[in-house]
């Protein structure tokens, strides 16, 4: 590169910045820029403030204020630097010169003009440098003693500076005359340009900054500016003013008044962040940008929008706003950018080359405007970048929860630097009392009452948060309390309150109408009496003329009328008669004709079937089928044709009839189907119908069938023949009959004349009588009016008789409703408060909690005097009976926090989040909403969105499942109902789509995480609910389930019967509502509408008959649940071990378990389970026992080995306390040691072998459990007899001294053996679990590829759940192979790119019934939502049968749920314990083939062996369990080593005469199992097992395996006989069995119970979080350490005395040594300076110095110091100490000299001065280096015996012996010393030798480790960097293998 020139910056390193290394830093000239001098500051900014006054024509006297202003203003800046020090609770204390400039540049804002309004004077100038530097210095401040210090610091100022008093410059804001202005009243000082009508400065306007001092004209005058905003937003806001709100606008607009000017404001989701920032920009008139995240938002589509904003602010030069949150950042790449934007104003490499040119077009454009026309690009370019920074503002919104905020503070200062901080903290008391005035000023409450509620809902929100905090620490789950939920509670309160006033006082009053009705119609009796007495006279008068006009029609009527009607009567009946007998001739014919008719047309319709083509085909045969000439000879004889006369082909000689020719003749007529159409049918001469009917028709072969074989034309031509023959029959018939039907017509039709002429004589006389008739109507009229009147009268009497009747029953119920609807009035008041508390906050907290604080509530209501009911609940007051039944009936569980849930749901104004995790709350939102549509969406759909439009639009209910902790940004609209009116009709925006909202639409979100931890960004908006089953809902739903399947009548009875009865009571209450209606809506008198009437009676009827029908039906309710009754305690039993699988889950992520899998199991178990026993009790405890051991089976497949025994004792312990027969407190002992309880105060005995942690744990449990309340006592009274259970092997099986055996419960003495023996609790919980539950329950089942096969289905996926070492590939093909599908199994490894692949062979084998194979899933996390989708989608209906989806994967937490859930999972580990192991190995293949395991040509011989290779296998697998004593590394041995050597042996023994014991070593040891060994000390451990084995002694009766000759090879026999062999052998294994000292089980089982214990605490809920209080505890370590820690060590002065000499070698080994120690002691004195600085607040934080601090808290080593050290295991305090003694050991040794004997233990790199020792003999003797070893010569135990050093050689001590003792008498190896795991090593003596020199002795070679850890990386010198040497260890005899299994090394440190 040439003529380029780089310039560099960075700051001092420390705190986050990063130290550059002197091989960089020599490339630069180094300038070190140091800070400014007060001076040189106060010169800069009192020029720029000078230039300000005088260009504004300030007067003198504020001009002459520059000096001291700038000066106050300094001294606020290096105060704050000194006082508020950024901590890391406090990251972003941090300033800088701008913040000084800020200040500046606020006072800059202030015209002249401005000191002559408001309060006005020169003491407005000085409030105005007070609210500056409050609002750049106070308003990031979070602590209340850091904003004290600050205010008290101003106010010395301005008395200091100013020569002002504080107090009266603000005197006006004093308003409780104090004399004294607080913080709290600082709040009313406010500065704005908002308050006037004017243009904003952004749109041209000069806006005067003034400042405010009325705030209630501020609240006013945002709320008019926040109705503007409203009225032209597409996301309006509903925000409430106040005091508090106006604050935060008001900063929010200072700092969009300052050019450039940017801020970050700093809260909780739901303070307001947002919404007071869009509308400070709408105040400002500018435009407000956001980016609109969805799930395809890129980084792409976010340099799009930066330059979009940019071009806005910096080409078109309009002022804008950027509003941006940290719930935006998808990638932090984006805050990277933004740090830019902020710093320079642009962003690198933002824009194109191309891009780039327009923008500089259009800043060509608009500098030419401004007059300063420019035209290079670099001129353009900066005109661009300084506008973008003048107009764009950031206003950036962070949450100050969790580490993001810290983190992204250190990586982008610019954040702080370039932002003015407001931090928004808790609401204030004022704040919260101004939004509850402005809230309930509306409510129809006394004044008084107003108050108390006021008062009430600030206790809610605090309480509320308390309770958060317990529930945290309790639960382990997270709850917000943030503004929004206050606002939230009030609103709520209002709705509520108004909804259920409106709906009570509706009840009440139609109760009151209804009961005015009754009151009305008894009094209207009597006047009704007294009307149908008046009206009876001129009834009686009006009756008798009519009566008389009666008479005289009458007459008329018999006399002349009636004689002539009935003459001609007898005519008409006479015609009738006659007409009706031509009328059945007439419908006899027809009746004749429709039976021949049909087959006419069939025929005709047939004929017109016969194409051309097919009768030219039967013209064309030349000797025809007989069919076809049989039906042509019928057509001819039909139609009278003639056969010709042929020769008889019989050779008679004779002529005879054929038809063929005439047929063919006839058939060639075009208008042949013509003819046959129009045939004469109805004229057939006689001759041809019998001919047809003799020859053809009785032919059995003439029949269409027949014909059509033949011919098509064919069958046509005999349906038509057929059909001529059935006509003729029935027209012979019909001819005669139509004959005699025209005579009867005829003669009809003459009668019928005659009758007209008599019938018109008749009519004239009728009109007569119609005359008379008129007028007797008119009568009767009259008197039916009159009649009606009476009649009225009469009914009104029974209406009135029917009302009183009828609801005079009602009255006395109507009466009472009424009154207790009065008293509900009146206590809606409380109940709707703590209701809508309830909703607003306690929706995520279990049932417990809420109860707890809804009681609270209840009392503080009492307490305040605001009504509410005595005793609260959701139910009853906002439960709606009939909708919670339908909900029961929908699936919704049953208990009273399920149906609360319901209820929040039906009320809450937010949309419901729904924590779900077994899915009970989707399946009753699925039922539920059935019927209305509901649309299925998932955040992974990739149309969600458009479902979602469709959904909303269309008013459809929609359900989006399993969204995770954050959810899309793209649905925030919806969330918040960003509702507003376009076109008339509601709108919302979602995404780039605007789309009509529907009123109807309803909207669920539900979450199958357990615990999820929700933000308040994402709380805020949702109404969160807890949804997890509880212990009562769970019992109801078993219960069901349990009595469906064991008596389904009942159940089924049940099920209808609570249908029937929810109809019943619905229908009751809406005939009770109708009632109501009427009698509420009759006007005027009630009697008088009778439809009112007959509804009522109606209604009355109904509802009788109806709670007739109740009453049975709840008769028989009470004798079904008293028979259910019986089954309860089944469900209650059975729900008690769902929630013990279900807290599995928090000791693995992939141990997860749906409730429809359980309940499934629990059905299948019942269907299994003995059913012969009919007592009820003995049959529900078949069911129990029979389903918990089916949970046990089917969960433990899916299980670790290591929590086998745990789910077991789990189970066994929760049945116990479900029964009561285990307390608490004793279970929490068992777990925790009685931590927390006050122990019994007796004095410890002074044994050796009672530990003060054994005997703190013996005291607390005598305080814990009261069998042992004494039993310190009898302790110390007789240690003894304790003694002997602490040294027993067994101590779980020994009784207790005295009493205690008879008097404690097996469960207790686990207790008293975690005090003394807490390394056997395993074995002793693996016989509790044993005794108390049965054997079967400690030995689980094998592992069973085919039953899990079994159980799965094609939407079942198999998932083998792995562990280290296991790979289940080989068993499924095998299996496949088994099942037939070994060509059709499709395997991949999953990885980078892999998904798509498997997606695809997934849908092929979908369709086609392959399996699939997915290898590994946890190796591709980022596809797992997409694997979960596919799954989903995998459909029964469409999925071939045979297709199955294998999946393997180690434990990942982003492993999909709900495969977890709805698959079969299984673990294909080796069991736990050598006896399971074997049993394992002889069940695999090969051994447990026939075929194999009895096909070897040396049976026997094979046999043995196979049987000891097997306990070489379980050997080397359960010997890992041991840690390094076992194996220095822990290898993944697998069946896939024991498979390969099996067959080996198979074959080596086959194939040879002699068994090749050398070969077999060799192919075994180094090859299968050694192949995979690194460690050549574990390679020697495996060489010394298969010694073992692999001998000729191995062929004799009865060869041992082990010591003790527990384990022996059996007899030859078959598999069984080996595995019944194996039955017999200890399920636990003794140490001995392995070549292990019992000793080694000490450690082992100590790590067990640990294990143990901690999972059991992890699945009793979450725990607690900490954090907060370690600052000043790790700064006092970190303090103490520093005091400790000597100065480097002088290598210059070392090296003066101690030079490198050629005969010492010694000297360079100290000197390599502490320079060593020197860079170690460097890493820990820098880190531990700079953390003490960090946590002071001197420096900043970084991200190393927290791993310190977080490492020190915990009293572990950090990580930093560990890369540079020397290896150790120590906790921090041991290896502080070692580290000290070690810088002694080099410290002395420089001080006095080469020690005699030498600390081993203390060198950094040992083998440097194992080596010099070797080195100074070789160059004294003139030997080369390779040619010299060390003979090994043990001494004494005390190495200050040794006070000189040998002539040769070296003196070393430090060292522990592990696996074995040291005889100091005879010194030689031997067996440990019982429960002392570590021995002192002798000192010894290493002696150079020359190699041939070195002496034999019998001896073991004793490897040397630094740490008991044993295993390193590997070396080039081909060991272990922990490995230092071999040590020849004397032994009393050959014993070589023997100490080598007992795993004996010697180590230079203990951890």
């Amino acid at each position: 590169m040439q003529d380029v020139l780089f310039v560099a910056a960075m700051g001092p390193p420390g705190g986050g910045r990063a130290p550059i290394t002197q091989r960089y830093q020599r490339h630069f000239n180094m300038l070190s820029i140091v800070e400014f001098d007060a001076k040189a500051l106060e010169h800069i900014f009192g020029t720029i403030l000078g230039w300000f006054y005088r260009v504004n024509n300030f007067p003198e006297e504020v001009c002459a204020l520059k000096k001291k202003i700038i000066d106050a203003t300094l001294q606020v800046y290096t105060s704050s630097i000194a006082k508020l020090l950024p901590t890391p609770a406090k990251s972003h204390y941090t300033f800088n010169l701008r913040d000084v400039s800020r200040v500046i540049e606020g006072l800059t804002l202030q015209k002249a003009e401005g000191l002559e309004t408001g309060l006005g004077g020169i003491g407005e100038h000085y409030r105005l440098w007070v609210h500056e530097t409050m609002r750049v210095f106070y308003d990031r401040l979070v602590d209340d003693d850091d904003r004290t210090w600050i205010l008290g610091y101003i106010k010395e100022l301005t008395i200091s500076n100013f020569d002002q008093d504080f107090d009266k410059l603000f005197d006006h804001l004093d308003f409780d005359n104090s004399g004294d202005v607080d913080a709290e009243e600082l709040r009313h000082c406010m500065f704005g340009d908002y308050m006037g009508d004017d243009e904003p400065d952004s749109q041209g306007g000069n806006r005067l900054y003034d400042e405010i001092t009325d705030m209630s004209e501020v609240v006013h005058r945002l709320e008019e500016y926040l109705v503007d905003h409203n009225g032209v937003s597409k996301s309006p806001m509903n925000l409430a003013m106040f005091l508090y709100a106006a604050e935060h606008v008001s900063r929010i607009c200072r700092v969009l008044k300052q050019p450039g000017a940017h801020m970050l404001c700093v809260g909780v989701g739901g303070s307001g962040r947002q919404s007071l920032s869009r509308l400070a920009s709408f105040i400002m008139g500018m435009e407000c940008f956001q980016i609109a995240i969805s799930k395809s938002y890129t980084t792409v589509e976010w340099k799009e929008d930066l330059k979009k904003f940019c071009r806005e602010a910096g080409g078109s030069g309009k002022p804008c706003v950027f509003l941006f949150s940290d719930t935006q950042i998808k990638e932090e790449s984006y805050v990277e950018d933004i740090n830019n934007l902020l710093n320079s104003g642009e962003v690198p490499n933002l824009f194109p080359y191309d891009e780039r040119t327009a923008v500089m077009e259009q800043c060509r454009v608009a500098s030419k405007k401004e007059g300063n026309p420019l035209e290079t690009p670099t001129e353009l370019w900066q005109y661009f970048i300084e506008k973008c920074r003048a107009n764009l503002h950031v206003i950036l919104c962070f949450s100050p929860i969790g580490e993001a905020f810290r983190e992204r503070l250190r990586q982008f200062p610019s954040l702080v630097n370039c932002c003015t901080i407001d931090w928004f903290r808790e609401w204030p008391n004022d704040a919260l009392e101004a939004v509850a005035n402005k809230q309930l000023q509306d409510v129809d409450v006394p004044a008084d009452d107003r108050v108390k509620l006021r008062e009430m809902c600030k206790t809610f929100h605090s309480s509320v948060r308390e309770l958060s905090a317990d529930y945290l620490l309790k639960e382990g789950r997270h709850n917000y309390v943030t503004p929004t939920s206050y606002l939230e509670l009030l609103t709520m309160f209002t709705s509520l309150l108004a909804k259920q006033r409106e709906r009570v006082s509706s009840a009440k009053k139609r109760y009151e109408i209804g009961l005015e009705k009754l009151a009305f119609t008894a009094a209207a009796v009597k006047e009704m009496q007294d009307e149908l007495t008046a009206l009876k006279p001129n009834l009686i008068r009006t009756v008798a003329e009519t009566e008389e006009l009666m008479e005289k029609v009458k007459k008329e009527k018999a006399e002349v009328v009636e004689p002539k009607k009935a003459i001609v009567d007898e005519e008409v009946a006479a015609a009738a008669a006659k007409g009706e007998a031509a009328g059945e001739v007439k419908a006899e014919c027809e009746a004749l004709l429709a039976e021949a008719i049909p087959a006419l047309n069939a025929a005709l319709e047939a004929l017109d079937t016969i194409k051309p083509a097919d009768i030219k085909l039967v013209q064309s045969f030349k000797n025809p089928p007989a069919a076809i000439k049989l039906v042509m000879e019928a057509v001819c004889v039909c139609l009278d044709v003639k056969p010709a006369k042929i020769p008889d082909p019989a050779g008679t000689g004779r002529k005879i009839d054929d038809y063929w020719g005439p047929s063919k003749l006839l058939l060639g007529q075009p208008t042949f189907v013509q003819s046959l159409k129009e045939y004469d049918k109805d004229n057939i001469p006689e001759r041809i119908i019998e001919k047809i009917r003799e020859k053809y028709i009785a032919n059995e072969d003439f029949t269409p069938a027949n014909a059509a074989k033949a011919s098509s034309a064919a069958e046509g031509l005999c349906r038509w023949v057929c059909a001529m023959d059935s006509y003729e029959k029935v027209a012979k018939i019909v001819g005669p009959k139509k004959e005699a039907l025209a005579a009867a017509e005829a003669e009809y039709n003459s009668i019928m004349d005659a009758l007209k002429v008599k019938q018109d004589e008749l009519d004239a006389i009728l009109a007569a009588l119609a005359g008379m008739e008129q007028q007797l109507e008119d009568s009767m009229a009259e008197k039916k009016r009159l009649e009606d009147e009476v009649e009225l009268c009469t009914i009104k009497l029974e209406r009135a008789e029917t009302l009183i009747n009828g609801l005079g029953g009602e009255r006395d119920r109507w009466t009472v409703s009424a009154s207790d609807l009065g008293v509900a009035y009146d206590n809606l008041t409380g109940d709707m408060l703590i209701s809508a508390g309830m909703i607003s906050y306690l929706g995520t907290f279990t049932m417990a909690f809420r109860e707890g604080i809804a009681n609270d509530w209840v009392k503080a209501c009492k307490d305040a005097g605001i009504p509410s009911s005595a005793k609260y609940s959701l139910i009853n007051c906002l439960g709606d009976p009939v909708a919670i039944r339908e909900w029961g009936i929908a699936g919704l569980p049953n208990d009273s926090f399920s149906v609360d849930n319901g209820i929040m749901i039906a009320n809450a104004r937010r949309w419901p989040l729904m924590i779900d995790p077994q899915g009970q709350a989707n399946k009753w939102v699925k039922n539920m909403e059935k019927s209305h549509n509901l649309q299925v969406i998932k955040l992974t759909d990739g149309d969600y969105l458009r479902t979602l439009e469709n959904a909303i639009q269309f008013g459809l209910p929609v359900l989006l499942e399993n969204v995770g902790e954050e959810l899309d940004p793209s649905l925030e609209p919806l969330l918040l109902k960003q509702l507003f009116k376009s076109g008339g009709v509601m709108c919302i925006k979602l995404g780039d789509s605007i789309i009509e909202f529907s009123d109807q639409f309803r909207f669920y979100i539900t979450t199958a995480m357990r615990n999820p931890h929700y933000l308040p960004e994402t709380a805020v908006k949702v109404t969160l609910l807890n949804f997890m089953i509880t212990v009562d809902g769970l019992s109801d739903q078993l219960l069901g389930v349990v009595v469906a399947e064991e008596r389904p009548d009942l159940e089924s009875q049940r099920q209808e019967l609570v249908v029937a009865s929810a109809e019943n009571k619905r229908r009751l209450q809406e005939i009770e509502d109708r009632i109501l209606h009427t009698l509420s809506s009759s006007e005027g008198n009630i009697l008088e509408d009778a439809k009112a009437i007959e509804v009522l009676s109606e209604a009355k009827v109904v509802s009788v008959e109806i709670s007739e029908k109740q009453k049975v039906a709840d008769a028989t309710q009470i004798e079904i649940d008293e028979a259910r009754e019986g089954y309860k305690p089944c469900g209650a039993y059975n729900s008690v071990l769902f929630f013990c699988i279900r807290d599995l889950a928090n000791i693995d992520p992939m141990y997860q378990y749906s409730l429809s899998w359980f309940i499934s199991l629990f059905v299948r178990s019942i269907h299994g389970s003995d059913k012969e026993v009919e007592e009820l009790g003995a049959r529900l405890k078949i069911i129990n026992e029979h389903f918990t051991y089916a949970l046990y089976n089917n969960v433990c497949r899916s299980l670790f080995e290591k929590d086998k025994l745990l789910f077991a004792f789990l189970l066994d312990c929760r049945i116990m306390s479900s029964e009561d027969r285990l307390p608490a407190n004793e279970y929490s002992f068992l777990l925790t040691g009685g931590v927390g309880v006050t122990g019994k105060e007796v004095s410890q005995p002074a044994e050796e072998w009672i530990s003060p942690k054994m005997w703190g744990e013996i005291t607390r449990l005598a305080s814990v459990a009261e069998p042992f309340a004494n039993v310190p006592e009898d302790i110390s009274a007789d240690v003894a007899a304790w003694r002997a259970i602490y040294d027993s092997s067994q101590p779980h099986q020994e009784k207790l001294p005295g009493a205690y055996s008879e008097t404690t419960s097996e469960f207790q003495r686990l207790l008293l053996l975690r005090c003394l023996r807490p390394d056997k609790l395993l074995p002793g919980v693996n016989d509790f679990v044993e005794s108390t539950m049965g054997r079967r329950f400690i030995e689980p089942p094998p592992f069973d590829l085919a039953g899990s096969f079994k159980e799965s289905t094609v939407v079942t996926p198999l998932l083998f759940v792995l562990s280290p070492g296991s790979d289940p590939t080989s068993a499924l093909l095998k299996f496949a192979e088994e099942m037939d599908k070994s060509n059709d199994i499709s395997v991949i490894s999953m990885g980078q790119g892999q998904g798509p692949k498997a997606a695809v062979l997934i849908e092929e084998a979908v369709q086609v019934g392959k399996w699939v194979l997915l290898q590994n899933c946890h190796l591709a996390p980022s596809w797992m939502p997409s694997l979960e989708k596919i799954c989903e989608g995998i459909k029964p209906e469409t999925t071939d049968d045979n297709f199955r989806l294998w999946l393997t994967s180690l434990p990942s937490a982003s492993f999909p749920v709900t495969i977890l859930q709805n698959g079969v999972k299984m673990t294909n580990e080796p069991p736990r314990g050598l006896r399971a192991n074997m049993r394992r190995s002889f069940q695999l293949d090969p051994i447990a083939n026939p075929e194999f395991f009895e096909t070897c040509g040396k049976s026997e011989v094979f046999k043995k062996l196979c049987f000891g290779l097997a306990f070489c296998h379980g050997f080397v697998q359960e010997r890992r369990i041991f840690g390094p004593i076992g194996w220095n590394i822990p290898y993944g041995f697998d069946d896939g080593d024991l498979r390969i050597s099996v067959r080996q042996l198979h074959m080596y023994v086959n194939d040879n005469d002699e068994t090749p014991f050398a070969a077999l070593k060799y192919a075994t040891g180094e090859c299968n199992y050694g192949g995979r060994v690194t460690d050549d000390k574990d390679r020697r451990l495996l060489n010394t097992l298969l010694n073992r084995v692999y001998r000729a002694e191995a062929l004799e009766p009865e060869f041992k395996l082990s010591e003790s000759g527990t384990y022996v090879i059996p007899e030859p026999g078959d598999v069984q006989t080996y595995l019944d062999a194996i039955a017999a052998l200890p399920i636990l294994p003794r140490p001995e069995a392995f070549g292990l000292h019992d000793n080694a089980d000490i450690t082992k089982d100590l790590n067990h119970t640990a294990l143990l214990t901690e999972t059991l605490i992890k699945t009793g809920g979450g725990s607690g979080g900490g954090g907060g209080g370690q600052e000043q505890l790790v700064a006092k370590m970190v303090k103490e350490c520093l005091e400790r820690l000597p100065a480097n060590f002088d290598i210059e002065a070392v090296q003066r005395k101690f030079p490198v000499r050629y005969e010492q070698s010694m000297n360079t080994v100290l000197a390599q040594e502490m320079l060593r120690y020197n860079r170690l002691l460097s890493i820990i004195r820098g880190s531990l300076q700079q953390l003490e600085r960090a946590i002071a607040g001197l420096t900043v934080m970084s991200a190393e110095l927290e791993t310190v601090f977080n490492s020190f808290a915990i009293g572990q080593v950090p990580k930093m110091w560990m890369g540079k050290s020397f290896p150790s295991l120590k906790p921090l305090a041991g290896y502080v100490d070692d580290l000290l003694a070690r810088l002694d050991l080099f410290e002395s040794w420089y001080r006095d000299g080469q020690p005699p004997c030498f600390w081993i233990s203390g060198f950094f790199f040992t083998p440097s001065f194992t080596t010099a020792a070797l080195q100074n003999f070789a160059r004294i003797n003139k030997y080369a280096i390779d040619t010299v070893g060390f003979e090994m010569e043990m001494l004494g135990m005390n190495h200050e015996e040794y006070t000189t050093a040998p002539e040769s050689g070296i003196y070393i001590y430090g060292l522990f012996l592990e696996g074995c003792g040291w005889d100091k008498e005879r010194n030689v190896l031997t067996e440990s010393r019982p429960k002392v795991l570590f021995e002192p090593a002798p000192c010894i003596w290493l002696k150079p030798q020359k190699l041939s020199d070195i002496s034999e002795y019998t001896h073991y070679s004793c490897p040397v480790y630094r740490t008991a850890e044993r295993r390193g990386v590997l070396a080039t010198t081909g060991h272990s960097t922990n490995f230092l040497m071999m040590m020849k260890m004397p032994t009393a005899g050959d014993e070589e293998e023997h100490w080598t299994l007992r795993g004996v090394c010697l180590l230079c440190s203990l951890s």
